[in-house]
């Protein structure tokens, strides 16, 4: 066996996959911090430009979770059509962050792959039910997104990709402390 391979983080290599088996490929590039092409290239800043609680993983699940809010048009436009130089699709960003949690939970990954960024806190205060009833407008957009990723074309690749992230943060679990596997709970 060659010792030539490359380590690869095992977390990282699941979401590659992932996106992998929904016909994207991911490039790293730190002329932006996380874009879709509207083709089929996901690219991602290297590490250099990470926050401290940023991993491939968790961004790339970002940015599907994305692509499920704005549905299946969306693949074919830059950004999943969406802008973050003003607040014009902040209703978006919100359901995108409810998806998240209601997919993460059941993995008790909502913490550990939650999102990185200045929209944190509207994340960290999420009701235990993301998707409950309510008068936020991310709600009903975060439902639809939800029944994409559990019965649409994605959704087996990212039930995989969650699952075999759940069985790496179980295993971490008992030797992370003061890292982010330490905040994973029983799924």
């Amino acid at each position: 066996m060659s010792r030539e391979l490359p380590y690869v983080d095992p977390v990282e290599q699941i979401w590659i996959a992932c996106a992998h088996r929904l016909g994207m490929r991911v490039v790293r590039n730190d002329a932006v911090y996380a874009s879709w092409d509207g083709v089929d290239t996901l690219t991602i800043c290297t590490p250099a430009e990470f926050d401290p609680d940023d991993s491939l993983a968790q961004m790339l699940f970002h940015e599907l979770c994305h692509g499920l809010v704005e549905g299946p048009d969306a693949l074919t436009r830059q950004d999943w059509g969406l802008e973050n130089i003003d607040e014009r699709d902040l209703v978006r960003e919100h359901a995108c962050h409810r998806l998240q949690a209601s997919l993460l939970d059941p993995h008790g990954l909502r913490v550990t792959m939650g999102p990185a960024t200045d929209h944190r806190p509207y994340y960290d205060a999420l009701p235990a039910d993301p998707l409950a009833e309510g008068s936020d407008p991310a709600i009903p957009l975060a439902r639809e997104a939800h029944a994409r990723a559990l019965n649409g074309a994605w959704a087996g690749a990212i039930s995989d990709a969650l699952q075999a992230t759940a069985a790496i943060a179980a295993v971490m679990r008992p030797f992370s402390v003061g890292t982010l596997w330490s905040t994973a709970e029983e799924g």
